[in-house]
């Protein structure tokens, strides 16, 4: 009990992950191109198997009784529609159930519930005849051949192996069943005649299937007639030959042959169609790869454009730099100007002016200011005004590049889409062309930034720079008063000097008193040197937030000619790009499921046998 129970366990566990491998693979089959459409019907068939018992198919022509032997080993007279014509135009599939019922459904097959005990451990199917003189029958058939777990090729024993029998047993065979033949109606022979057709039979297989098939001389009739009250006649049941399919179910095909065979239907199944299917997905790989070179090729084409459009950018960048480095250099020649030492006596004149405060009183209110009067002498400020110049050509520059690229592209893109084969071209959604309108914002919009700073570097540092000019003058004229007073003050003290006294010491100290105003005015070049500084440190870090604005606009401008490029594009690379996702996963689905079936084959071949430290004996 412990090991059925543990055999059920295992069965259940494999059949589980059957079930998830097939439901797995259904999601990915139907999707592969170039995969026969029977193949997504046979997964769909294995997932039948993983979902039923044990299947034991009856066939063979019409009329040769199919149905009158499942209801003689149902022990129902009246269950199957029986008759000298083909009755069963659909599949009936008969399992277990508390009491009788047929269940139709809108497929090929019906459900027949029957609480017979023989159900509890396979389930029978009925198939319309072969050989039927309606085609339908005949496929609906054939279509169900390769769900069968055992084939049962019914004949009538006075038309045994026909010309289409022997077909029939090479389909099956090919089909890679278990097949047993059924010799039906048995009873109408003699003993001679039924080891005579039994002998043919066995011979005919033979040649046909290269093997020796099981033969049951069977007579449903008296299977039936077996029958009386309810209770079976187990004598008259042995002679009618029917007991062989119980003896085959019970003995011949014990629990865990039978469970392991029953497994074994729907991983066969899996195993040829995950075959075929990797099989097609490399080769439609294959032919893909390259489709897969035209967007590594448009790629390569948005990165050059890019590169272009960011060489063009750079240009205008060193031009702004070669400018402020222009403003740089005339700044530097206007301060020199303005604090050369042979301006020392204006400067210390108009230092004592503003000292005073005339200057203010005879400044005229649109007077140049000091610093002003350089600036315009040396046209400082000409290079800044060129930078609005040199900006405004940078967006019609971009403009008429992105739309040039994106013109190109799309002849590229309309070429290479009327290569495609037309199975590809059907998929592509969309149309490729050019964009109907081009957005300039970004440039435009930065504009009024990029003019604050200009001003800010024109104006806002000239003030400044006026104010340190005239603040050096007032320390200028205030120091050299300074050394004024000193010096009337050593005049002074002059006459004090007694005859004893050191010639040396009053011409030492005038000495000292003069070399202190000297040298007051050569630090008017030395300011005007740091001033400088200040200044060219000032003007370097407007340029450096004047281009850092600009590189902001213009790379979000890139972007949007990028983006452009990328939608008037889009149709063919979104296939490219789908197609070649879809294919990798299915790739990568179907070398998973290898591993799965590979795994499962082996807890198949281990079920049911003993184990130790792991490995089945």
């Amino acid at each position: 009990m412990t090991e059925t129970l543990e055999l059920t366990k295992t069965y259940e566990a494999i059949r589980r992950r059957e079930h998830e491998l097939i439901v797995d693979l259904l999601d990915v089959v139907p999707k592969i191109d170039h995969l026969p459409e029977n193949r997504v019907g046979q997964v769909r068939d294995a997932m039948f198997h993983a979902d039923h018992p044990f299947l034991m198919v009856f066939t063979g022509p019409f009329s040769s009784g199919k149905s009158s032997l499942i209801n003689a080993l149902l022990g129902d007279d009246n269950l199957l529609r029986i008759g000298p014509t083909p009755t069963t135009d659909r599949i009936s599939i008969l399992r277990w159930g508390d009491d009788p019922q047929n269940m139709n459904s809108a497929g090929d097959a019906d459900t027949v519930f029957h609480p017979a005990e023989v159900l509890k451990k396979v389930s029978f199917v009925d198939t319309p005849g072969l050989e039927s003189v309606f085609q339908k029958h005949e496929d609906t058939t054939r279509k169900f051949l390769h769900r069968s777990d055992v084939v049962f090729l019914v004949m009538l024993a006075t038309q045994a192996m026909t010309a289409k029998n022997l077909e029939y047993l090479q389909m099956f065979k090919e089909y890679g069943k278990k097949i047993i033949i059924v010799v039906n109606q048995a009873d109408l022979l003699s003993e001679e005649d039924r080891k005579t057709v039994h002998d043919y039979v066995l011979q005919q297989s033979q040649e046909k299937l290269g093997a020796k098939p099981e033969i049951w001389m069977v007579s449903a009739k008296q299977g039936l007639a077996a029958y009386k009250n309810g209770e079976r006649d187990a004598e008259a049941w042995q002679a009618s030959g029917m007991h062989q399919f119980e003896q085959y179910i019970d003995k011949q095909l014990g629990d865990t042959d039978r469970l392991r065979q029953k497994l074994q239907t729907p991983l066969q199944i899996v195993q040829n169609v995950h075959l075929e299917a990797l099989g097609a997905v490399r080769k439609n790989q294959s032919t893909f790869d390259q489709y897969r070179g035209i967007a590594e090729n448009i790629e390569g084409q948005l990165t050059a454009q890019k590169r272009e459009q960011n060489r063009a950018v750079q240009g205008v960048k060193e031009e702004i730099e070669s400018n402020v480095e222009e403003t740089v250099k005339r700044s530097g020649e206007a301060f020199r100007d303005i604090f050369l030492f042979t301006r020392a006596i204006p400067s210390l004149r108009n230092g004592i002016f503003e000292l005073i405060g005339l200057t203010r009183l005879f400044r005229r209110g649109d007077a140049p200011s000091y610093v002003q009067r350089a600036f315009t002498k040396f046209k400082v400020f000409e290079p800044i005004d060129e930078l609005s110049r040199i900006v405004d050509k940078l967006g019609p520059n971009l403009e008429g590049q992105d739309m040039q690229d994106i013109d190109d592209l799309v002849k590229y893109g309309q070429r290479e889409v009327k290569k495609l084969p037309d199975e590809l071209r059907e998929k592509v959604i969309g149309t490729i062309q050019a964009p109907l309108k081009y957005d300039r914002s970004q440039l435009q919009d930065v504009r009024a930034d990029l003019e604050a700073i200009e001003d800010e570097a024109k104006v806002l540092e000239t003030e400044n720079l006026e104010q340190i000019y005239r603040n050096t003058l007032i320390y200028l004229a205030a120091y050299e008063l300074i050394v004024l007073v000193l010096l009337i003050a050593l005049f002074g003290l002059w006459s004090g000097f007694s005859a004893g006294d050191t010639f040396l010491t009053p011409w030492i100290l005038l000495v000292i008193v003069l070399s202190m105003g000297l040298a007051g005015f050569l630090l008017m070049p030395v300011r005007g040197r740091m001033i400088h500084t200040q200044y060219t440190n000032r003007l370097i870090g407007l340029r450096n937030k004047y281009t850092s604005t600009l590189n902001e606009s213009t790379e979000k401008q890139i972007e949007y000619g990028l983006q452009l490029r990328r939608e008037s594009i889009a149709p063919l690379t979104r296939l490219i790009e789908a197609q070649a996702k879809i294919q990798d996963d299915q790739l990568e689905a179907l070398q998973s499921a290898e591993q799965r079936i590979v795994e499962i084959e082996a807890e198949l071949n281990a079920l049911g046998k003993r184990k130790i430290l792991g490995v089945a004996l």
